[in-house]
């Protein structure tokens, strides 16, 4: 059974008793998110128990405090007949801002009611469900990024393993649609080849490290082409599914008579010559945490001194997150070790509660070359972040994102990025990383979050370990990596 919790927006008036106290909490909303976040604690969080929100006749001023409703189960918005305005032809229409508002709020699909006397109009409210009728109807098409993602929002799923399993066709073919990630590899291959190399010189050996079934390669002898540089490709990659492909490409497709194709680990392989550049897509929806950093440390032995790699670097992003609808995806699996795992999710009923900021960053190639050296390698990070949150909110973990820079000559610089504030729109080969906390901390309104991170490595796996230590201590997720880990 569903139950609903009409919460009106903004609250009641207060009593001159409750405005000079305000809450104990000291989040904001006094009536209506604090009085709504104390029935859910009481109910244990309850995944059955949703919020009815009522859009009154006047909105509060902060736009963040329509925005907090987003991470909330939102079951219904009701419009008060109250709320509504007369247009010139006699009929209701809503304001601007609560047009603005109820299309934001639209986004979750929650069911629409209309309140008040039945004599509100002289049809009735009948008139006001045609209108809202009418706002529905006038919502843009979803793009079609907004259609391939709809079926993953707010749908858990656990990080890539592509060290330890071979991935399916229908994985790498759907990655291969990304309409933004191959442009920006291309162009970053062209701008190194225009800066490091000349035309009609020598070709330069450029090594695709987990080549897949071939998109990488296809970009860089697109580069090729139109820089006027020669290549010599080597496409090095594990899975015998893909190698198949990628021999296939090289019988039948034009240009590909420059491709080595070499299957194999590309932390074993001796390669015949030393590259100029290593190319790889290696990325996990955090940056690292598909092991791109320990697989182009083992890689790096067959490049030259002096050599490059795209991408040349990368950070992962990490930001406070509300989400009553993760939290319960995660608390519904009954268990300790799946509130100490990371998931790959396209958030959708969420409210970010602050900008996100960077955490654990890494750079390629390093300086090391022997098999010495490079086994010295410490790719263990640790971060301690402070955000400051600007309105209270319930705290049900952290949202993580990337930035990556493949290339910068100086003059023009090539990146692919999830993080908000530089997101490349249209890219969909990467949802946001969910990282849960175990139990549900509430933030006051001007409070403060303090988070540490851990990225440990050994050398057999790599995982990751997070605390919160303010507004309150929680336990350490995932020590030793007991709940989850990467193998390599």
């Amino acid at each position: 059974t569903q139950f609903g919790v009409g919460v009106p927006t903004p609250p009641p008036p207060q009593s001159t008793a409750e405005a000079a106290g305000g809450d104990e909490d000291g989040s904001s909303g006094t009536g209506a998110w604090a009085s709504w976040n104390r029935l859910r604690c009481l109910c244990e969080h309850a995944p059955n128990l949703g919020v009815s929100l009522e859009l009154g006749a006047d909105l509060p001023d902060d736009e963040a405090e329509l925005e907090r409703w987003l991470g909330e189960p939102l079951r219904a918005v009701v419009t008060p007949a109250v709320a509504y305005l007369t247009n010139k032809r006699g009929y209701p229409t809503l304001s601007r801002r609560h047009q603005a508002a109820l299309a934001r709020l639209l986004q979750h699909k929650p069911r629409l009611l209309v309140s008040g006397r039945a004599d509100a109009h002289s049809e009735g409210l009948g008139a006001h469900v045609q209108y809202l009728r009418y706002l529905v109807s006038q919502r843009l098409a979803p793009s079609q990024q907004e259609r391939y993602e709809a079926p993953y929002y707010d749908f858990l799923q656990a990080p890539l393993q592509p060290l330890q399993d071979n991935l399916e066709s229908q994985t790498y073919e759907t990655f291969e649609k990304d309409p933004v990630k191959y442009e920006r590899y291309e162009r970053a291959v062209y701008l190194y080849l225009c800066q490091r190399h000349q035309p009609g010189g020598e070709p330069a050996v450029v090594m695709v490290v987990g080549a897949g079934r071939g998109p990488l390669v296809a970009a860089t002898l697109r580069a090729s082409a139109a820089s006027g540089r020669r290549v010599r490709a080597f496409a090095v990659e594990k899975n015998p599914n893909a190698v198949v492909t990628l021999r296939g490409r090289c019988a039948t497709e034009a240009g590909w008579d420059a491709v080595t194709v070499v299957p194999g680990d590309m932390r074993e392989w001796e390669a015949p010559v030393l590259a100029d550049l290593l190319v790889s897509e290696l990325l996990g929806s955090w940056g690292d945490n598909e092991l791109s950093p320990e697989c182009l440390d083992g890689a790096q032995r067959y490049l030259k001194p002096g050599g490059a790699s795209i991408p040349t670097d990368y950070t992962s992003y990490v930001a406070p997150l509300s989400s009553s609808r993760l939290w319960n995806e995660v608390k519904h699996f009954k268990d300790l070790a799946h509130f100490e795992t990371q998931y790959v999710v396209k958030v959708h009923n969420a409210y970010p509660m602050c900008a996100p900021q960077p955490c654990f960053v890494f750079t390629h190639p390093s300086d090391a070359r022997t098999v010495a050296e490079i086994g010295a390698i410490d790719n263990s990070r640790v971060a301690q972040l402070s955000f400051d949150v600007p309105l209270g909110g319930e705290l049900h973990g952290f949202i993580g994102y990337f930035h990556s820079t493949l290339w910068d000559d100086g003059s023009e610089a090539v990146h692919i990025s999830t993080e908000p504030s530089t997101e490349s729109v249209g890219m969909f080969s990467w949802f946001p990383l969910f990282i849960p906390l175990r139990t549900p901390v509430l933030v006051p309104e001007g409070g403060r979050v303090e988070a540490a991170f851990w990225r440990n490595a050994s050398r057999h796996r790599v995982w990751y370990e997070w605390a919160l230590t303010e507004p309150q201590p929680s336990p350490i997720h995932n020590p030793n990596g007991r709940s989850y880990h990467i193998g390599l």
